[in-house]
């Protein structure tokens, strides 16, 4: 059940929405095996003066943060995150250099799900 936060200009990402989100999620759903009922997002938007980036990133820069269960081996989250870059920039305009993710890693001790501790699901 990851928990995905998703940064960018509300002018630009605002009207791609939809296409973003399902894009993520499909790259959830085929990566973690996420059951496709669980969707997990939040859309952070933001004005021009409160996000600085480089200038060799468009309007369309995008900062993708998923926080999730520690214990997948390495070659499952890279495949989430090519799985990202492939289905985002394949339905939306954001380009691979717009794109930006981290993947947060946390014992399912730590979260706090539907009145439990992750791990006593």
């Amino acid at each position: 059940m990851p928990q995905i936060k998703i940064y960018g200009l509300k002018q630009s990402l605002a009207p791609l929405r939809t296409q973003l989100s399902d894009a993520i999620h499909q790259s959830l759903v085929s990566s973690l095996q996420v059951l496709s009922e669980k969707r997990f997002q939040r859309f952070i938007w933001l004005e021009a003066e409160d996000f600085l980036f480089p200038r060799d990133r468009t309007q369309y820069y995008t900062i993708l943060e998923i926080s999730l269960f520690t214990g997948r081996p390495a070659p499952i989250k890279k495949q989430l995150i090519r799985s990202l870059y492939d289905n985002i920039t394949a339905a939306t305009p954001i380009a691979a250099q717009d794109l930006e993710i981290t993947l947060f890693e946390s014992p399912p001790a730590n979260w706090g799900i539907r009145g439990v501790c992750g791990d006593e699901l």
